[in-house]
This record gives C-alpha cells, sequence and structure tokens, in this order.
C-alpha cells in the first residue's frame, strides 16, 4: 500500500459514509457530485473510495482532469476508457467507429457525433455492469475537455437501473456543464476546530503553542493548509517567523510552501519537475523521464522525499495540482518555454499535443505554429470536438502574423464555440473580431455566430434588440447577412411570442433590398414571425421553398419548420422523414425550430417517433447547456404523455419545462407547457384544473397569448369550458379567434373551431359544426384531432337517440384511439361504444395499455426486429435498461418471447404504414 494510501481520513467520516453508500446503486444515487475548493481532501476521499470499490470485485474506471489536456478533445473519455478497449472492440460497428474517431483512432465516420458516441459509452458500462458492479470517477472534473463532459453527462443521466455508479468530484465554484443541475451534491466543508486539531496531532512533527495556533487561524479548516502548514513550520524550526505571516490568500501561500521545496533539489530534478508539469498526462510518467535522458533513478527521488510527487499505481503524480502550479509557476519564462519545445520534439507522433506545446513556448507571432493550431482545429471539428477547436482557433488567431488571418480564425473560432451553447464565449470571440478588423464581412459572420446561438438561449428580449439591431445596421452595405440575422431574429420572435418584435420584424424586412437570390430567407422570416397572417400568399410561395430544399438539402428541415408553421403537417412530416433518413438525428444543435418535428409527429399520431424526437432534443440541450431547447422538449413531451394517460409523468415534465423558462421571455413554451398540462387534466376528468390552464393560454381580453401556439387549443379549451360551466367565457375567446384568424385559418384550425363550436352550442345547434369539423377530407392527416371531434359527434348523435348513427363514428374513433395508445380516450369511447349498444370486448387490443408510454416505445420497435442495442440507439439507453423493460413488460403482455411481438403489435394496436 502506498504511503499516501494509508494516512487516515480526519473529520470526513460521514462524507465518506455518503460514497460509500452512494457505490450501492440499490439504495442510493447513481451519480453524486463531490464538490470542494482546493485542498478539502477530494481526491483523497476518492482514492478511499476506489480501494474499497476495487476490494469488493467492483470495476473501477477513472479519470482525472488536466489543465494542459482542456484542449484536446476526449482526451478524458480516452483516459477513462483506455483500460477496457476489449469492451469497446465489442460494440456494435457504428458505435466503435465512433468513438475510435473521436479518440483519433480511426476515420472520423459521418456517424461519429456526440449522442452516438454517448450511446456507445453507455453500452461500454452496461456490457461492463453484467459482470458485476462499476465504479466510475472524474476528478478534477473542472479540467476535463468539453466533450468529454458532455459525452460524460449524457452518460450520467442514463444510468439509472444499471449497477454503475458516477463520483464527479469538482472544485467549488466551477462551472461543469450538465453535471451542474438537479444532481445529488456532497459539498466538503472545513474541519471543525476539533478535526483540526486531530489532524494536526497526526502530522509527524505535530505543532504547539503559538505557532499552532496560528496554523489553525490560517488555515480556517483547509485539511491540506493544515497538513502543508505545519510540514513548513517543522521545516524552519523553532526560530522561524510564523508560517502565517501576511494577508496571503490561502491558495498562493500554499504555492509558496511547495515552490519552497524546490531549494536545494539537483537541477535534473528540477529539470525532470518542470516537463511533468508541463505535461501533466497521463503519457507524463513516459514522456518526462525520457526528456531527461533516463536520468528516472536520480531525478525522481529528492522529488518525493521533498512531498512533490508520488509514484501511484497509474505512475508519476504530483501530490497535489498546488505541487505541479508552483513547480510550474517557479521557473523561469525561458526554461517554461524549452520545456514545452522539448516535448514538442517528444511528440512528433502526436500532432495536437505537439502543436498545443509549441503554442506555450512561443513568444511571438508564428505563422507555422498558427497553422499546426489550425489542422488540431480541423481534427477535433472532424471528432465533434468543438470546444477543442474553438480553443485552438483561437490560439491560432493569437499567433498569426497578418491581422487579417487573425479575424479569420476568431470568426471560425466563434462558429466552433457557438456549436458548444457558451454564448458568452462566442460574444467574447466575436468582440476580438470587432477589435481586429473592419472587413464587413467577417464583422457580419461573426454577428451570425452569435445570432445562431443565441436564438436556443432563455434571453429572448435581450437576444432580439441585438439582432435586429445588426440586422438594421447592416441592411445597405450587406443585405444578405442582414436578412440572414434577422431570419435568427425571426426564431427568437417565435420563441418569446411578443407582438412589439413582429412590427419591427416587419419593419427591418420592409427596409432590405427585395432580390429574387433572398426569397428563401424572405418566405422564412415571413412564416416563422407570423404565419396566420400571410397564409394564402405562403402558401402559393411553399412549393418554391421545397424545391429549393431539394436542391440543397441541407435546408430541408427548414422546409420542415415552414410547412408545420403553416399546418401543412403532412408535408412538414415527409420533410423531416427525410432530413433524418438522409443525415439521422443527427448536430451539435437542437435542430430547426425548438419542437418543430416533435409537434409534427405528435400532430400525425406518430407519438413514438415524437418521442424519440424529444430525447434527442432534450440530450442535446442539456450537453450544450441550452436551457431553451430542453424545455421545448419536455413540452411536447409532456403533452404525448397527457395523451396516453400518464398524467403524472405529463406534468413531471411540464413542471421541468416552467422550471425553466421565464414565462414572459418564452411565450411559446409556456402556452405549449399549459396545453400538456389541460391534456393531463382531461385525461384524470378534472375538467375545472383543465380550464384554468388552457384559459392561461390567451389572456384576459380573450386574445392569443402566442400568436401560433394558442390557437390548436381552442377545442380542448371548449371542452373543458362544458364540464366546467364556463360557456360564455369559452364562446367570447373561440369567437375572437375566428374572427382574428379569418381567412388566414388552416382547415386545420377551421375544424378546431367547428369542434369548439359544437361543444358549445346549444344541443338542437351543434350538429352542423361537428359535420363541419370532419368534412375535409385532409383532416385525416390530424388523427387525434379527428377522432376526438369523431367521439363527440357520437356522443351527441346518441343523446339524441340516433343510436345506429352515433355506431359508425363511435367504431372509428375507438379504432383511431386504441392504435395511437390514448388510454384515456379509449376508456371514454368504449363506454359510449356499450352505451350505444355496440359488442366491446377488454382482451388482447388494449395489451399495451398496461405498460408505460416507454416501454411501449421498447415493445413497437422490438416488434419490428430491433435488437437491445439498436434500441438503445434510437431511445438514449443502454441494451440492459432495454432489456430490463423488455423483461417486466412480457408477463403484462401475456407472452414469453420477443418472436411474439410481431403478432401482438399487429393484432392490437397495429400502426399505419409510415409508423415508426
Amino acid at each position: 500500500m502506498e504511503a499516501h494510501e494509508r494516512e487516515p481520513i480526519v473529520g470526513r467520516e460521514a462524507e465518506l459514509a455518503r460514497l460509500f453508500r452512494a457505490m450501492d446503486s440499490t439504495t442510493a444515487d447513481t451519480v453524486l457530485l463531490l464538490l470542494g475548493d482546493v485542498g478539502m481532501g477530494k481526491s483523497a476521499l476518492l482514492d478511499r473510495v476506489v480501494r474499497r470499490a476495487e476490494a469488493g470485485g467492483a470495476r473501477v474506471l477513472r479519470a482525472e482532469g488536466s489543465e494542459s489536456e482542456s484542449s484536446l478533445a476526449f482526451s478524458a473519455l480516452h483516459q477513462l476508457l483506455r483500460p477496457v478497449s476489449a469492451e469497446v472492440d465489442g460494440l456494435p460497428e457504428r458505435q466503435r467507429a465512433a468513438l475510435y474517431g473521436a479518440f483519433g483512432a480511426g476515420p472520423v465516420t459521418a456517424d461519429g457525433d456526440l449522442m452516438l458516441i454517448g450511446v456507445a459509452v453507455l453500452s461500454v458500462l452496461s456490457a461492463l455492469a453484467e459482470r458485476g458492479p462499476v465504479l466510475v470517477v472524474l476528478d478534477d472534473a473542472q479540467w476535463l475537455d468539453r466533450a468529454s463532459v458532455n459525452v460524460l453527462s449524457f452518460t450520467a443521466r442514463r444510468l439509472a437501473g444499471e449497477p454503475v455508479t458516477m463520483l464527479v468530484a469538482a472544485r467549488e465554484g466551477d462551472h461543469l456543464p450538465g453535471f451542474d443541475r438537479h444532481l445529488p451534491t456532497l459539498a466538503l466543508e472545513p474541519l471543525d476546530d476539533a478535526a483540526a486539531g486531530r489532524l494536526l496531532d497526526l502530522q509527524l512533527h505535530s505543532p504547539t503553542g503559538r505557532t499552532r495556533t496560528q496554523i489553525l487561524d490560517q488555515a480556517e479548516g483547509n485539511p491540506l493548509a493544515l497538513t502543508e502548514l505545519a510540514r513548513a513550520a517543522a521545516a524552519a524550526g523553532p526560530a522561524a517567523k510564523s508560517p502565517s505571516a501576511g494577508p496571503l490568500p490561502l491558495t498562493a501561500h500554499l504555492e509558496r510552501i511547495f515552490a519552497a521545496r524546490l531549494d536545494g533539489l539537483p537541477a535534473s530534478t528540477t529539470r525532470a519537475l518542470l516537463l511533468l508539469a508541463a505535461m501533466d498526462t497521463v503519457d507524463s510518467a513516459i514522456t518526462a523521464p525520457a526528456a531527461v535522458q533516463n536520468a528516472e533513478n536520480e531525478a525522481w527521488p529528492p522529488a518525493e522525499r521533498a512531498g512533490l510527487i508520488r509514484r501511484t499505481s497509474r505512475g508519476l503524480r504530483f501530490s497535489h495540482p498546488l505541487a505541479r502550479s508552483a513547480v510550474y509557476q517557479a521557473a523561469s519564462l525561458d526554461a517554461r518555454h524549452e520545456a514545452h519545445l522539448a516535448l514538442a520534439g517528444l511528440l512528433r507522433d502526436e500532432p495536437d499535443r505537439r502543436a498545443w506545446h509549441l503554442a506555450a513556448a512561443a513568444t511571438r507571432p508564428d505563422e507555422n505554429v498558427s497553422a499546426e493550431l489550425e489542422r488540431t482545429a480541423d481534427r477535433a471539428r472532424g471528432r465533434g470536438g468543438h470546444a477543442a477547436a474553438a480553443k485552438a482557433l483561437q490560439r491560432a488567431a493569437d499567433l498569426a502574423p497578418r491581422t487579417e488571418d487573425s479575424a479569420r480564425l476568431l470568426v471560425e473560432a466563434a462558429a466552433e464555440a457557438a456549436l458548444t451553447g457558451d454564448l458568452a464565449w462566442v460574444e467574447e470571440l466575436a468582440t476580438a473580431v470587432r477589435a481586429r478588423t473592419d472587413d464587413a464581412s467577417l464583422l457580419a459572420e461573426a454577428a451570425a455566430q452569435v445570432g445562431r446561438l443565441a436564438v436556443l438561449t432563455v434571453r429572448h428580449s435581450v437576444i432580439f434588440s441585438r439582432l435586429s439591431d445588426v440586422a438594421e445596421e447592416l441592411a445597405d452595405a450587406q443585405p444578405s447577412t442582414a436578412l440572414n440575422v434577422l431570419a435568427d431574429a425571426a426564431v427568437v420572435r417565435y420563441y418569446s411570442g411578443q407582438d412589439a418584435q413582429q412590427r419591427r420584424i416587419e419593419a427591418v424586412l420592409h427596409g432590405l433590398h427585395e432580390d429574387a437570390s433572398h426569397a428563401w430567407l424572405r418566405t422564412w422570416v415571413r412564416a416563422v414571425s407570423n404565419p396566420f397572417g400571410d397564409r394564402t400568399e405562403l402558401l402559393a410561395l411553399l412549393p418554391q421553398v421545397a424545391a429549393e430544399a431539394r436542391r440543397r438539402p441541407d435546408r430541408l428541415t427548414a422546409y420542415a419548420v415552414m410547412a408545420w408553421l403553416l399546418d401543412e403537417t403532412p408535408q412538414a412530416v415527409r420533410a423531416f422523414d427525410e432530413a433524418f433518413d438522409r443525415w439521422g438525428l443527427r448536430g451539435a444543435l437542437p435542430e430547426g425550430l425548438g419542437g418543430a418535428a416533435a409537434w409534427s409527429y405528435v400532430e400525425q399520431g406518430r407519438w413514438g417517433r415524437a418521442r424519440e424526437a424529444c430525447a434527442r432534443s432534450s440530450a442535446v440541450g442539456s450537453m450544450t447547456g441550452l436551457d431553451h431547447a430542453v424545455a421545448c422538449a419536455a413540452a411536447v413531451d409532456a403533452t404525448v404523455l397527457a395523451y396516453q394517460g400518464d398524467p403524472a409523468a405529463a406534468r413531471a415534465r411540464a413542471d421541468e419545462a416552467l422550471v425553466l423558462i421565464d414565462p414572459l421571455e418564452s411565450r411559446s413554451v409556456s402556452v405549449f407547457t399549459r396545453r400538456a398540462l389541460g391534456a393531463a387534466a382531461l385525461a384524470e376528468g378534472a375538467h375545472e384544473t383543465a380550464y384554468d390552464q388552457l384559459r392561461a393560454v390567451f389572456t384576459a381580453d380573450g386574445l392569443p397569448v402566442h400568436y401560433h401556439a394558442s390557437y390548436p387549443a381552442l377545442a380542448d379549451l371548449a371542452a373543458a369550458a362544458v364540464r366546467a360551466d364556463q360557456h360564455a367565457e369559452a364562446h367570447a375567446i373561440v369567437e375572437r379567434a375566428a374572427r382574428t384568424l379569418a381567412a388566414g385559418a388552416s382547415p386545420r384550425l377551421r375544424a378546431l373551431i367547428n369542434r369548439a363550436r359544437g361543444l358549445l352550442a346549444d344541443p338542437e345547434e351543434a350538429e352542423p359544426h361537428f359535420r363541419a369539423a370532419l368534412a375535409d377530407p385532409v383532416l385525416e392527416h390530424w388523427p387525434f384531432e379527428r377522432a376526438q371531434t369523431m367521439l363527440d359527434l357520437a356522443e351527441w348523435l346518441r343523446r339524441r337517440r340516433r343510436i345506429a348513427e352515433a355506431r359508425v363514428p363511435l367504431t372509428e374513433a375507438l379504432e383511431t384511439f386504441r392504435r395511437l395508445g390514448a388510454r384515456p380516450w379509449i376508456e371514454r369511447a368504449r363506454a359510449e361504444s356499450r352505451a350505444a349498444g355496440l359488442d366491446v370486448t377488454d382482451a388482447d387490443p388494449d395489451a399495451l395499455a398496461e405498460l408505460s408510454p416507454q416501454q411501449q416505445q421498447i415493445i413497437r420497435l422490438a416488434s419490428r426486429g430491433l435488437t437491445n442495442r439498436e434500441i438503445g440507439e434510437k431511445l438514449f439507453l443502454s441494451p440492459r435498461t432495454v432489456s430490463s423493460h423488455l423483461y417486466r413488460s412480457f408477463p403484462k403482455l401475456g407472452i414469453t418471447a420477443r418472436a411474439q411481438l410481431r403478432d401482438l403489435i399487429e393484432g392490437s394496436l397495429a400502426t399505419d404504414n409510415h409508423r415508426d
């Protein structure tokens, strides 16, 4: 056992017990965040947990963050998975290729995005967990490279049900994307006086008297400070001055203490330590000794005796990050440059590491080093390491001799930084561009990158003002770029829903010179910001937009969004299908207008595909820290869960959405979420609650809170109003909406308005409204809404004792609800069918109704012949989790084998030819 591992843990008994409990995945949290300031003992606690886990037979995977590797994409993930390369080799081809592409050990494939890499890591951990418990330890996580953090946070959120525990240690106050919200957290507080005293008593030379008091005062309960100040006092001798002299910050003081240990060390040791400090990588135990000409035997022991380094099973390590910092800062600038040059010479086969060492050694602009960093950025970009690419380009810009090259590189850095979700960084880079150039095209591109990311944040009012100002400023000199920026502003307008923003967009658009090449973007701006205001004209332009999408497939998603906004859902779904089939659900940022794809699938009754889109958007939004994207996905998901008859889960998802946004800043998500909560209440028969939620999507005056998202709630509002005795108020809202929309109403909205009128009308006057709501054959593309209207008509007919007429719509409605898996509506239609004298059985057709919505998804995918791994890739679950859901589902379905699933699905909730 290594000496440092025999040291007792003093004053951390409760914290250690909590960490031990975390290893028991059946009784504790799967992921635990350990936070503490420098020297509070995070690593010591993790070491103790690791030893206990290994002694108990658990498989331990560990990665340590490193400042010098934070710019190398996936370096931490590579460190974590290197010991289990056999499991990586056993992955399915796409997952294996994605991982090796990320590590630079194979070609970067089209599938090599962060999501697939995350699924691959989940599969590796799941495979290991089949043989026993797994402990994943991430130490100094604040220094992990961003690409690894994104993948590991994605994985962490999907470990439920797996015998895998993840412990993540980071410094207090450091931002750790993906790990800093709603995670169980254990914070290390300073030791109390009694524990601090016990720790001093355990030191080789325990301080006494005034020195002891001063150490206790200076250390303020920091364990590292206590031990190091005691060691420094003992080394100084009885005549030494107080070790706490001067009001130095604790960290600076400790660095001085570590640096003092360099005094008297051999030159070879000092040089070896500097090389180790400059590298500080998992390869440093090999590289640094080689750099001092095999002088390991004479170089390292003095450093060990000085308490600067320690030998571990993972090689040479500094005794503490402050020791590394002290060694590096104590060296002269020339010595540091020489160390980095020496390491660059040893890393000729590691071009990315070499480039960064050359950059660290550069004292002035250097075209060659700048070019090396640009190539590093290209490699990182290809592997999906956008943060690493942005850092490399930013440093390349610093080293570029020519100002125009520097500005160009900064713009490219901004484009990569935008894909990380870090708006402050993108704005910083855009500011640097403005400081280095007056080139209008570069300035415009920098502004566009800010806009690209800004639209996905929750700061809608501020961002809209910035984007519209930029568009106005560029209108004369750069009309094309101005229109691009205005296109982003239109998206913000959609999210925000503020009418004043629409007037500003119209003013800027009117001031832009019309050009045939700008037709696409002008159509986008108009469709996104006011789809029902000019719907007839926009519909006439839609074929031209579709033709442009065929010529430029990268615009398929945008075309799909426009079709959805105009209630041309069939066109939207076909375009989304084509886009996803061509590229898959990939990309570093959420696709299109948040939730558009998922809403299209919801409207067409493809609820499984909708939830897949929600899972993707939520995962990407979480990985990039974009709360608004996560909220959009949660709102759609909540709606599907309500329709499927899981109101508790629907409310939980709706609450997640509302926590992430300001309802006055993001009216779209607020309205979508209220609609979901209304649907959940209707599913439970809580009609007054449903009315309150749905009433909230219209203002006190009856105007829509959101110009697009509010209108589809009209029919559900009327349904709730009928049972909550709110006929008059609901009638006023419906009629005002009808007048406002007028000719701009789509066939779908006209049908919803007619259904609402039928529900609210006097019984003798309802039938024409219901018939009108069902008249247009195109309404079959909104099966759930059509089935609701058919059920309303059937109920009205039965109450008029027109039983024979009621049976036809009743039968069709029940069949649709069964096909969709809309459990509350199935029950309501069954009850009505029995009252109409229809023979309705409770046998197999509703077998899936006993399953959760997620289990239903898994069953449907399994019935199509997909393997557990393939299902996991679609739903972002581990194969083990998929297997567990299937195991629990089979008894509820009355089957014993996977082969029986296809017959079960075809015999009960048969889907149409387009269902996923």
